[in-house]
């Protein structure tokens, strides 16, 4: 008898199939003499749309609403049949005795697992599979300590009550938006608050009022010190007539040191990285997009299994992680690494190392190498910066603090404080991992805290001591204006959705603490296709970095339910889930009050007295049915798409490339299509494809007909894809891997 292993993707199954000795290839699973390894597509199996219960939900229309079928059914997705069916099949073969769950070790791998053996029928001992690598050396363990699947039956149950409450509320909200104000109008419990705090930081940059303030300095013997009050210890006022009193007070004096304190200090390395911090820093970094990051760490896990587990919210690494440290740091002791890796050898760790943490790792620890030999090469560019903010963040937590002396010099002209700072490093310690990086930690909290200091701090200080006199002291008055919270970026935007306490209304302690425990809005999972779900639904745009709410944004938040633009919404939901998953409430109870929530919903949107109006509108027609297009910005790229929801048309005007301009090196607009297309740059640059082509080849750096024939490909496929059908429109409220 064989045992069946089901992974989550082609990609892990094939490897944990050659670690287990399947050598035999056949379609869509691999067989060994113990072991058979098949494996999904992620989903396989989803909740059946409306119209699958009954064909009047096809036609969108506010009197069927809500939908509430009395028992939410599953279907196998058309688009990956096939393999539903290579999977059932094995399922049901007489010489498989039990099977071994090996999907992602989370919420959301359970569910993929459990709704295909369901949809199968399959009813053979199951058991589970949880790891957060696959590196050869963990699927062994993992297959060494396998866990009885009974003891996440509770995890499974609260994974199908979360996509069964999205399901209901979305479905139905949307339809219900859609079908009042006759436009494309979504709505989630996850979308919908984070589109309500762009919305907050809008309306506090919108009301700010920029006030001026004033600093003083004072130089002398070399030295730069900033004047602080006495009585509130700030180094600002707000008075003009004060700042002008303090500055010819102590024009007429002498500069007088009277104390100087030097403090040995120490500053540790940053915390190891969970998703969501890598994706903040590699935002900050090198421009890429959350989801561009997602990507990223997937291929370095998946393809070259040099990290660990991506989808992580835990920053800490559990007590049985620290005897694989040594293999690990064999594992990089590669090309830059070496050096530093060999010292983190030498290193001494403390009987409990402040990145170890049993207690603040739920299901995965925080992401570290693996102990796989590493092939820098094999690697893209991307891919080669994703891994060395990993790698280096993790080599520093094994380096001692950096250790610094800081001198505090506090001096006097007449009654009016001065002070300075300046420090001298003792032992770089863990920053010598960043010396070619500018010093930079990839941290930006740590990188705020020793880098925003003001002119007088940080500097070289001569020899001082109590009792100096300065005659002739260069005082300035410096005046400055209070600036407006800054916009929202990618990297700021995920750190908020993580962390939206500061968004929440109702102030509740016990609410905010769930949101902490359980991140926030959306999961380190799910977040990257949630903001790029917003920018291709046109809800948001991107004006450089920054992030802004389009019109039908704004009027979507004006029209949409209360409750669905608050925080709170997914901290009730993710208490209640995780009592399910833990035993303490039954999913019957959770489901009967989410039925309840999505009738009050209903009726709230019904009685709603409201208008929705497109504001832009152009007066170029849709050649399908005639109505005038809208003019939209996605994310990389401006569009024309009908404003008809059930025509779905649209086509490209203008895209942005990775070409780069000969003049400022800004990356240049694609205008137009094939040879007729031209080159745009902000700072006036024009350049037809003939010109650009000839150019870039006299320049060794020719576009081949290739690049430019996939880029066309893609436009028309592209143009063929109905964005805002109602179809389209439906399945945007209940994407299982969107809204969890």
């Amino acid at each position: 008898m064989k045992t069946l292993v089901i992974a989550e993707k082609p990609s892990v199954g094939r490897d944990i199939a050659r670690v287990l000795g399947c050598q035999k290839k056949e379609n869509g699973y691999q067989e060994g003499p113990s072991y058979v390894v098949t494996w999904a597509l992620g989903h396989l199996v989803t909740l059946q749309d409306p119209e699958d219960y009954d064909k009047k939900y096809k036609e969108w229309k506010m009197e069927v609403l809500p939908i509430m079928p009395e028992r939410l059914k599953t279907k196998v997705i058309p688009q990956t049949g096939k393999q539903f069916r290579i999977v059932a099949g094995q399922l049901e073969r007489k010489d498989i005795s039990r099977v071994v769950i090996a999907t992602d070790a989370g919420r959301e791998g359970e569910l993929v697992a459990r709704w295909i053996l369901d949809k199968a029928h399959c009813r053979k001992p199951l058991s589970r599979l949880w790891i957060s690598s696959v590196t050869d050396k963990a699927i062994r363990e993992g297959f060494d300590h396998l866990k009885d699947a009974k003891e996440y039956e509770n995890l499974y149950h609260a994974a199908v009550c979360r996509a069964e409450a999205d399901w209901l509320v979305g479905i139905n909200a949307t339809r219900a938006l859609t079908c009042k104000y006759n436009a494309q109008l979504s709505c989630g419990r996850v979308q919908t608050p984070t589109l309500a705090m762009i919305d907050r930081r809008e309306q506090e940059i919108r009301n700010f009022v920029p006030e001026p303030y004033y600093s003083i300095t004072a130089a002398a013997g070399g030295v730069v010190y900033t004047w602080r009050d006495a009585k509130s210890g700030g180094t600002r006022t707000f008075s003009k007539e004060r700042a002008q009193s303090v500055a010819d007070q102590a024009g007429q004096g002498v500069l007088t040191i009277v104390q100087v304190e030097k403090k040995e200090k120490r500053s540790s390395a940053p915390q190891l990285y969970d998703l969501t911090e890598l994706q903040r820093d590699a935002s900050q970094r090198f421009g890429f997009s959350a989801k561009q990051t997602l990507n990223l760490m997937q291929s370095l896990y998946e393809n070259h299994k040099v990290l660990t587990y991506p989808r992580t919210d835990s920053r800490y690494l559990t007590a049985d992680i620290l005897p694989t440290i040594r293999e690990r740091l064999e594992a990089v002791s590669v090309g830059p690494y070496r050096e530093a890796a060999v010292k983190a050898r030498k290193q001494k760790l403390p009987a409990h190392p402040s990145f170890v943490n049993d207690a603040k790792v739920s299901d995965h620890h925080a992401i570290i190498p693996t102990e796989q030999y590493v092939q820098l090469t094999a690697m893209s560019p991307d891919e080669r910066k994703i891994y060395d903010l990993v790698i280096r963040r993790f080599l520093s937590v094994l380096f001692p603090p950096c250790v610094y002396e800081e001198t505090a010099v506090t001096a006097k002209i007449g009654d009016e404080i001065f002070t300075t700072k300046g420090k001298r490093i003792l032992d770089k310690g863990w920053r010598e991992l960043y010396e070619n990086e500018g010093g930079r930690s990839g941290d930006s909290r740590e990188d705020e805290e020793l880098a925003s200091e003001s002119a007088s701090e940080g500097q070289e200080l001569p020899f001082l001591e109590n009792g100096q006199k300065f005659p002739n002291a260069r005082v300035k008055i410096r005046e400055g204006k209070t600036k407006p919270p800054a916009r929202f970026t990618e990297g700021t935007l995920l750190a908020a959705m993580e962390n939206p306490v500061r968004y929440m209304e109702s102030h509740d302690s016990k609410m905010a603490k769930v949101l902490g425990e359980t991140g926030g809005l959306g999961t380190v999972a799910t977040r990257a296709d949630i903001i790029e779900k917003l920018f291709n639904s046109f809800l948001m745009e991107k004006r450089g970095n920054e992030i802004y709410l389009t019109s039908k944004a704004k009027q979507l938040l004006k029209l949409v339910p209360s409750d669905l633009k608050k925080p709170e919404l997914t901290a009730q939901w993710e208490m209640k889930l995780t009592d399910i998953a833990k035993g303490r409430l039954k999913r019957e109870n959770f489901m009967r009050e989410i039925r309840s929530y999505t009738e009050e919903l209903i009726r709230e949107i019904r009685l709603e007295e409201g208008t929705f109006r497109h504001e832009n509108l152009t007066n170029k027609k849709c050649p399908n049915c005639g109505k005038r297009m809208l003019a939209v910005n996605g994310k990389n790229a401006k569009l024309l798409i009908c404003q008809d929801r059930n025509c779905g048309y649209r086509e490209t005007v203008s895209r942005l490339t990775n070409a780069r301009c000969p003049n400022c090196h800004k990356r240049m607009e694609m205008i137009g299509k094939g040879k007729d297309a031209v080159f745009v740059c902000s700072c006036g640059h024009k350049e037809r494809m003939e010109k650009f082509e000839e150019r870039r080849q006299k320049e060794g750096r020719g576009v081949s007909k290739k690049d430019v024939a996939r880029y066309m490909q893609r436009q028309k496929k592209e143009a063929q894809i109905p964005v805002n059908n109602a179809f389209a429109e439906a399945l945007k409220g209940i994407r299982l891997d969107e809204e969890s």
